[in-house]
Protein backbone atom coordinates (compact mmCIF):
# COMPACT_ATOMS: atom_id res chain seq x y z
CA UNK A 1 0.00 0.00 0.00
CA UNK A 2 1.32 3.42 -1.07
CA UNK A 3 -0.23 5.51 1.87
CA UNK A 4 1.15 5.24 4.94
CA UNK A 5 -1.24 5.30 8.33
CA UNK A 6 -1.48 8.42 9.93
CA UNK A 7 1.51 8.95 12.65
CA UNK A 8 3.19 6.10 10.12
CA UNK A 9 2.47 3.09 12.04
CA UNK A 10 -0.68 1.06 11.73
CA UNK A 11 -1.46 0.65 15.76
CA UNK A 12 -2.85 -3.04 16.76
CA UNK A 13 -4.05 -3.24 20.44
CA UNK A 14 -5.38 -6.83 20.13
CA UNK A 15 -4.02 -9.68 22.00
CA UNK A 16 -4.34 -13.31 22.06
CA UNK A 17 -2.70 -16.02 23.12
CA UNK A 18 -0.97 -16.46 26.47
CA UNK A 19 -1.48 -12.83 27.03
CA UNK A 20 -4.63 -12.26 26.53
CA UNK A 21 -5.36 -15.25 28.98
CA UNK A 22 -3.26 -13.70 31.47
CA UNK A 23 -4.95 -10.25 31.41
CA UNK A 24 -8.47 -12.32 30.93
CA UNK A 25 -7.76 -13.66 34.76
CA UNK A 26 -6.82 -10.66 35.71
CA UNK A 27 -9.48 -8.93 34.81
CA UNK A 28 -11.55 -10.72 37.56
CA UNK A 29 -10.13 -8.24 39.98
CA UNK A 30 -10.06 -5.18 38.56
CA UNK A 31 -12.21 -2.59 39.15
CA UNK A 32 -15.33 -2.52 36.30
CA UNK A 33 -15.76 0.25 33.66
CA UNK A 34 -19.21 -0.34 31.33
CA UNK A 35 -19.12 1.31 28.15
CA UNK A 36 -21.94 2.32 26.01
CA UNK A 37 -22.16 1.92 22.45
CA UNK A 38 -20.07 5.29 21.46
CA UNK A 39 -17.77 4.17 23.71
CA UNK A 40 -17.52 0.79 22.53
CA UNK A 41 -17.05 2.09 18.98
CA UNK A 42 -13.76 4.48 19.94
CA UNK A 43 -12.44 1.40 21.72
CA UNK A 44 -12.69 -0.98 18.73
CA UNK A 45 -11.58 1.08 16.19
CA UNK A 46 -8.17 2.40 18.76
CA UNK A 47 -8.06 -1.27 18.65
CA UNK A 48 -7.31 -1.78 15.27
CA UNK A 49 -5.90 1.12 14.12
CA UNK A 50 -8.18 2.88 12.63
CA UNK A 51 -7.44 5.89 14.94
CA UNK A 52 -3.90 5.51 14.17
CA UNK A 53 -1.46 6.92 16.10
CA UNK A 54 -3.97 5.94 19.32
CA UNK A 55 -2.90 3.63 21.16
CA UNK A 56 -5.69 4.01 24.16
CA UNK A 57 -7.26 6.83 25.33
CA UNK A 58 -6.11 10.65 25.37
CA UNK A 59 -4.39 12.28 28.79
CA UNK A 60 -4.69 15.33 29.43
CA UNK A 61 -2.09 17.04 27.72
CA UNK A 62 -3.24 15.57 24.19
CA UNK A 63 -6.91 16.28 25.81
CA UNK A 64 -6.08 20.21 25.95
CA UNK A 65 -4.15 20.70 22.87
CA UNK A 66 -6.49 18.72 20.46
CA UNK A 67 -9.21 20.52 21.69
CA UNK A 68 -7.86 24.25 21.44
CA UNK A 69 -5.17 23.37 18.84
CA UNK A 70 -6.12 20.20 16.79
CA UNK A 71 -3.38 18.33 17.44
CA UNK A 72 -1.92 16.12 19.63
CA UNK A 73 1.12 17.62 21.98
CA UNK A 74 3.56 16.48 20.00
CA UNK A 75 2.16 18.40 16.41
CA UNK A 76 -0.07 15.65 15.07
CA UNK A 77 -3.04 16.33 13.30
CA UNK A 78 -6.17 14.78 15.40
CA UNK A 79 -10.03 16.82 15.56
CA UNK A 80 -11.30 14.73 18.64
CA UNK A 81 -10.64 14.48 22.13
CA UNK A 82 -10.49 10.94 23.07
CA UNK A 83 -10.40 10.48 26.74
CA UNK A 84 -12.65 7.70 28.38
CA UNK A 85 -15.26 9.69 30.07
CA UNK A 86 -17.00 8.11 33.38
CA UNK A 87 -18.54 8.95 36.40
CA UNK A 88 -16.09 10.47 39.25
CA UNK A 89 -17.53 7.29 41.30
CA UNK A 90 -16.49 5.25 38.86
CA UNK A 91 -13.03 6.98 38.79
CA UNK A 92 -12.39 6.95 42.31
CA UNK A 93 -12.74 3.27 42.33
CA UNK A 94 -10.27 2.77 39.48
CA UNK A 95 -6.41 2.30 40.14
CA UNK A 96 -3.65 1.28 38.13
CA UNK A 97 -5.72 -1.12 35.80
CA UNK A 98 -9.45 -1.13 34.66
CA UNK A 99 -11.60 -4.19 33.22
CA UNK A 100 -13.81 -2.69 30.01
CA UNK A 101 -17.04 -4.24 29.12
CA UNK A 102 -19.63 -3.74 26.55
CA UNK A 103 -23.62 -2.92 27.24
CA UNK A 104 -23.89 -6.28 26.95
CA UNK A 105 -21.65 -7.30 29.98
CA UNK A 106 -18.89 -8.70 28.15
CA UNK A 107 -15.76 -8.40 28.88
CA UNK A 108 -13.56 -6.31 25.74
CA UNK A 109 -10.89 -4.95 27.08
CA UNK A 110 -8.29 -4.40 30.22
CA UNK A 111 -7.23 -0.26 30.21
CA UNK A 112 -3.75 0.82 31.74
CA UNK A 113 -5.20 3.92 33.47
CA UNK A 114 -2.05 6.38 33.62
CA UNK A 115 -4.36 9.46 34.43
CA UNK A 116 -7.26 10.53 35.59
CA UNK A 117 -8.39 14.33 34.99
CA UNK A 118 -11.94 16.70 34.21
CA UNK A 119 -12.29 18.18 30.93
CA UNK A 120 -14.44 21.54 30.42
CA UNK A 121 -17.01 19.79 28.92
CA UNK A 122 -18.87 23.44 27.55
CA UNK A 123 -15.43 24.66 26.29
CA UNK A 124 -15.06 20.99 24.39
CA UNK A 125 -18.10 21.77 22.86
CA UNK A 126 -17.75 25.23 22.15
CA UNK A 127 -13.89 24.47 20.19
CA UNK A 128 -15.07 20.85 18.85
CA UNK A 129 -19.15 21.48 17.85
CA UNK A 130 -19.22 25.33 17.56
CA UNK A 131 -21.72 25.43 20.11
CA UNK A 132 -22.12 24.51 24.19
CA UNK A 133 -26.54 23.93 22.74
CA UNK A 134 -27.62 20.94 24.18
CA UNK A 135 -30.05 20.74 21.17
CA UNK A 136 -26.97 19.50 18.97
CA UNK A 137 -27.41 16.33 19.04
CA UNK A 138 -23.12 15.89 19.32
CA UNK A 139 -23.16 18.04 22.52
CA UNK A 140 -25.87 16.43 24.08
CA UNK A 141 -23.80 12.67 23.49
CA UNK A 142 -21.25 14.70 25.62
CA UNK A 143 -22.93 16.01 28.57
CA UNK A 144 -24.63 12.73 29.25
CA UNK A 145 -21.40 11.20 29.46
CA UNK A 146 -19.02 11.50 33.09
CA UNK A 147 -17.00 14.14 34.32
CA UNK A 148 -13.73 12.34 34.13
CA UNK A 149 -11.90 11.31 31.71
CA UNK A 150 -9.42 8.37 32.30
CA UNK A 151 -6.48 7.92 29.85
CA UNK A 152 -4.23 5.07 29.18
CA UNK A 153 -3.19 2.26 26.62
CA UNK A 154 -6.31 -0.21 25.60
CA UNK A 155 -5.44 -3.88 25.23
CA UNK A 156 -8.42 -5.59 23.44
CA UNK A 157 -9.27 -9.02 24.76
CA UNK A 158 -12.52 -9.45 22.84
CA UNK A 159 -14.43 -7.48 20.19
CA UNK A 160 -18.30 -7.15 20.15
CA UNK A 161 -20.28 -8.70 17.02
CA UNK A 162 -20.05 -6.88 14.24
CA UNK A 163 -23.51 -5.39 12.80
CA UNK A 164 -22.83 -6.16 9.21
CA UNK A 165 -20.29 -9.24 9.51
CA UNK A 166 -20.38 -9.52 5.88
CA UNK A 167 -19.15 -6.07 5.44
CA UNK A 168 -16.61 -5.82 8.38
CA UNK A 169 -13.36 -4.68 7.07
CA UNK A 170 -10.17 -3.98 9.47
CA UNK A 171 -8.07 -1.44 8.11
CA UNK A 172 -5.55 -3.91 7.60
CA UNK A 173 -8.44 -6.50 5.65
CA UNK A 174 -9.21 -3.29 3.44
CA UNK A 175 -5.35 -2.36 2.85
CA UNK A 176 -4.60 -5.82 1.73
CA UNK A 177 -7.42 -5.68 -0.29
CA UNK A 178 -6.47 -2.99 -2.26
CA UNK A 179 -3.57 -4.29 -2.56
CA UNK A 180 -4.71 -7.41 -4.22
CA UNK A 181 -7.06 -5.47 -6.47
CA UNK A 182 -3.53 -3.45 -7.44
CA UNK A 183 -5.36 -0.17 -6.36
CA UNK A 184 -2.50 2.63 -5.87
CA UNK A 185 -5.07 5.43 -5.50
CA UNK A 186 -8.27 5.16 -3.44
CA UNK A 187 -10.82 7.48 -3.00
CA UNK A 188 -12.77 6.79 0.43
CA UNK A 189 -16.69 8.03 0.38
CA UNK A 190 -17.99 8.51 3.93
CA UNK A 191 -22.39 8.73 4.11
CA UNK A 192 -24.44 8.13 6.41
CA UNK A 193 -27.82 8.92 4.32
CA UNK A 194 -29.25 6.45 1.61
CA UNK A 195 -27.10 6.88 -1.38
CA UNK A 196 -28.58 9.57 -4.39
CA UNK A 197 -27.60 10.52 -7.31
CA UNK A 198 -25.57 13.44 -6.13
CA UNK A 199 -23.62 10.69 -4.18
CA UNK A 200 -23.33 8.89 -7.56
CA UNK A 201 -22.01 11.93 -9.37
CA UNK A 202 -19.15 12.69 -6.83
CA UNK A 203 -17.86 8.78 -6.75
CA UNK A 204 -17.83 8.78 -10.59
CA UNK A 205 -15.98 12.21 -11.34
CA UNK A 206 -13.86 10.71 -8.13
CA UNK A 207 -13.19 7.35 -10.25
CA UNK A 208 -12.01 9.40 -13.48
CA UNK A 209 -8.80 10.38 -11.58
CA UNK A 210 -8.18 7.40 -9.18
CA UNK A 211 -8.27 3.54 -9.49
CA UNK A 212 -10.77 2.81 -7.30
CA UNK A 213 -13.78 4.00 -4.63
CA UNK A 214 -14.02 2.74 -0.89
CA UNK A 215 -17.93 3.42 -0.26
CA UNK A 216 -17.82 3.49 3.59
CA UNK A 217 -20.90 4.01 4.90
CA UNK A 218 -21.08 4.81 9.37
CA UNK A 219 -23.24 1.95 10.92
CA UNK A 220 -22.33 3.44 14.50
CA UNK A 221 -24.72 5.30 16.49
CA UNK A 222 -26.45 8.19 14.48
CA UNK A 223 -29.84 10.45 15.44
CA UNK A 224 -33.31 8.10 15.83
CA UNK A 225 -34.45 10.20 12.66
CA UNK A 226 -31.30 8.86 10.82
CA UNK A 227 -32.47 6.08 8.06
CA UNK A 228 -31.67 2.64 9.32
CA UNK A 229 -28.26 1.33 8.71
CA UNK A 230 -29.44 -1.94 7.31
CA UNK A 231 -31.62 -0.05 4.71
CA UNK A 232 -28.91 2.26 3.54
CA UNK A 233 -26.73 -0.41 3.18
CA UNK A 234 -29.36 -2.12 1.08
CA UNK A 235 -29.42 0.74 -1.46
CA UNK A 236 -25.55 0.94 -1.67
CA UNK A 237 -25.51 -2.95 -2.61
CA UNK A 238 -28.20 -2.41 -4.92
CA UNK A 239 -26.68 1.29 -6.50
CA UNK A 240 -23.30 -0.78 -6.64
CA UNK A 241 -25.16 -3.83 -8.69
CA UNK A 242 -26.31 -1.88 -11.41
CA UNK A 243 -24.10 1.19 -12.05
CA UNK A 244 -20.69 1.09 -10.92
CA UNK A 245 -17.80 -1.53 -12.60
CA UNK A 246 -17.58 -4.29 -10.41
CA UNK A 247 -14.25 -3.77 -10.34
CA UNK A 248 -14.02 -0.25 -9.44
CA UNK A 249 -15.93 -0.61 -5.76
CA UNK A 250 -15.84 -1.94 -2.30
CA UNK A 251 -18.23 -1.55 -0.03
CA UNK A 252 -17.42 -1.84 3.51
CA UNK A 253 -18.88 -1.00 7.05
CA UNK A 254 -17.69 1.81 9.01
CA UNK A 255 -18.14 1.37 12.56
CA UNK A 256 -17.71 4.71 13.43
CA UNK A 257 -20.56 6.53 16.17
CA UNK A 258 -21.98 10.01 14.42
CA UNK A 259 -20.81 13.12 16.02
CA UNK A 260 -22.30 15.65 13.82
CA UNK A 261 -19.37 17.93 14.41
CA UNK A 262 -19.21 19.08 10.77
CA UNK A 263 -16.00 20.19 10.25
CA UNK A 264 -13.79 18.38 12.57
CA UNK A 265 -15.66 15.29 11.66
CA UNK A 266 -14.33 16.20 8.85
CA UNK A 267 -11.37 15.84 9.13
CA UNK A 268 -11.79 12.55 11.19
CA UNK A 269 -13.21 11.39 8.36
CA UNK A 270 -10.82 11.88 6.22
CA UNK A 271 -7.56 10.73 8.55
CA UNK A 272 -8.98 7.84 9.50
CA UNK A 273 -10.12 6.79 6.13
CA UNK A 274 -6.11 7.24 5.27
CA UNK A 275 -5.54 4.54 8.09
CA UNK A 276 -7.85 2.29 6.04
CA UNK A 277 -5.82 2.98 2.94
CA UNK A 278 -7.31 5.47 1.17
CA UNK A 279 -5.04 8.02 -0.54
CA UNK A 280 -8.05 10.17 -1.50
CA UNK A 281 -11.47 11.78 0.34
CA UNK A 282 -14.13 13.13 -0.90
CA UNK A 283 -15.79 16.28 1.11
CA UNK A 284 -19.02 17.59 0.16
CA UNK A 285 -21.74 20.02 1.14
CA UNK A 286 -21.64 20.39 4.81
CA UNK A 287 -20.17 17.24 5.83
CA UNK A 288 -20.94 15.50 9.01
CA UNK A 289 -23.49 19.01 9.86
CA UNK A 290 -26.67 19.10 11.70
CA UNK A 291 -28.77 21.69 11.20
CA UNK A 292 -27.55 25.02 10.23
CA UNK A 293 -24.54 25.10 12.93
CA UNK A 294 -22.16 24.65 10.03
CA UNK A 295 -21.23 26.98 7.12
CA UNK A 296 -22.10 25.07 3.91
CA UNK A 297 -18.21 24.97 2.78
CA UNK A 298 -16.99 24.85 6.54
CA UNK A 299 -16.09 21.23 6.48
CA UNK A 300 -13.46 22.16 3.50
CA UNK A 301 -12.09 24.98 4.75
CA UNK A 302 -10.89 23.79 8.22
CA UNK A 303 -8.22 21.50 6.11
CA UNK A 304 -6.92 24.79 5.02
CA UNK A 305 -5.01 25.19 7.88
CA UNK A 306 -2.89 22.05 7.85
CA UNK A 307 -0.49 21.56 5.14
CA UNK A 308 -0.34 18.47 2.88
CA UNK A 309 2.12 16.71 4.26
CA UNK A 310 0.31 16.91 7.94
CA UNK A 311 -2.56 15.85 6.57
CA UNK A 312 -1.01 12.74 4.27
CA UNK A 313 -4.08 12.02 2.29
CA UNK A 314 -5.43 14.12 -0.62
CA UNK A 315 -8.57 15.86 -0.45
CA UNK A 316 -11.66 15.88 -2.76
CA UNK A 317 -13.68 19.21 -2.64
CA UNK A 318 -17.12 19.34 -4.16
CA UNK A 319 -19.94 21.67 -4.64
CA UNK A 320 -23.15 20.85 -4.33
CA UNK A 321 -24.39 18.93 -6.81
CA UNK A 322 -28.10 19.19 -8.67
CA UNK A 323 -29.89 17.58 -11.46
CA UNK A 324 -29.77 19.85 -14.31
CA UNK A 325 -33.36 20.14 -15.89
CA UNK A 326 -31.55 22.22 -18.95
CA UNK A 327 -28.99 19.04 -19.65
CA UNK A 328 -31.05 16.23 -18.28
CA UNK A 329 -27.97 15.26 -15.92
CA UNK A 330 -26.03 15.87 -12.69
CA UNK A 331 -23.71 19.27 -12.30
CA UNK A 332 -22.44 22.05 -10.20
CA UNK A 333 -22.56 25.56 -10.15
CA UNK A 334 -18.93 24.95 -11.90
CA UNK A 335 -20.44 22.47 -14.61
CA UNK A 336 -23.70 24.39 -15.24
CA UNK A 337 -25.23 27.74 -16.28
CA UNK A 338 -28.58 26.99 -15.64
CA UNK A 339 -31.10 29.30 -13.51
CA UNK A 340 -31.88 27.97 -10.31
CA UNK A 341 -35.27 27.17 -11.21
CA UNK A 342 -33.68 24.34 -13.72
CA UNK A 343 -31.86 22.78 -10.54
CA UNK A 344 -33.39 20.05 -8.73
CA UNK A 345 -31.94 19.74 -5.34
CA UNK A 346 -33.70 16.96 -2.60
CA UNK A 347 -31.75 17.05 0.63
CA UNK A 348 -31.70 14.04 2.92
CA UNK A 349 -34.55 15.71 5.60
CA UNK A 350 -37.14 16.69 2.54
CA UNK A 351 -36.53 12.60 1.35
CA UNK A 352 -36.96 11.58 4.82
CA UNK A 353 -39.74 13.57 5.14
CA UNK A 354 -41.28 12.40 1.66
CA UNK A 355 -40.97 8.93 2.90
CA UNK A 356 -43.18 9.37 5.67
CA UNK A 357 -45.91 11.16 3.99
CA UNK A 358 -45.78 8.34 1.52
CA UNK A 359 -44.73 10.13 -1.97
CA UNK A 360 -43.03 8.42 -4.35
CA UNK A 361 -38.79 9.35 -4.78
CA UNK A 362 -38.42 11.40 -7.95
CA UNK A 363 -35.88 9.74 -10.34
CA UNK A 364 -33.66 12.98 -10.35
CA UNK A 365 -33.48 12.36 -6.53
CA UNK A 366 -31.88 8.42 -6.87
CA UNK A 367 -31.83 5.60 -9.15
CA UNK A 368 -35.30 3.29 -9.00
CA UNK A 369 -33.52 0.23 -7.27
CA UNK A 370 -32.63 2.27 -5.05
CA UNK A 371 -35.70 4.39 -4.23
CA UNK A 372 -38.08 1.10 -4.01
CA UNK A 373 -35.89 -0.40 -1.05
CA UNK A 374 -36.53 3.33 0.73
CA UNK A 375 -40.28 3.19 -0.34
CA UNK A 376 -40.70 -0.44 0.82
CA UNK A 377 -39.20 0.22 4.11
CA UNK A 378 -41.36 3.17 4.80
CA UNK A 379 -44.71 1.27 4.39
CA UNK A 380 -43.66 -1.48 6.49
CA UNK A 381 -42.91 1.09 8.93
CA UNK A 382 -46.40 3.15 8.66
CA UNK A 383 -48.40 -0.24 8.85
CA UNK A 384 -45.81 -1.77 11.50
Amino acid sequence: MSIEPHGGKLINRCVDGGTRDKLVSEAASLPRVDLDDRQVSDLDMIAVGAMSPLTGFMGEADYQSVVKDLRLADGTVWPFPMGLRVSKEIADQVGARAALFSPEGNLLAVMDVTEKYQGDKKAEARHVYGTDEQKHPGVAALYEQGEVNLAGDIHMLGRRGADFPQLHADPADLRARFDQLGWKTVVGFQTRNPIHRAHEYLLKCALEIVDGVLIHPLVGATKSDDIPADIRVRCYEALLAHYFPKDRAVLAAYPAAMRYAGPREAMFHALTRKNYGCTHFIVGRDHAGVGDYYGTYDSQKIFEQFTPAELGITLFNFEHAFWCKKSGGMATAKTSDSAMEDRFFLSGTKVRDMLKAGQDIPVEFTRPEVAKILMENARAEVSA
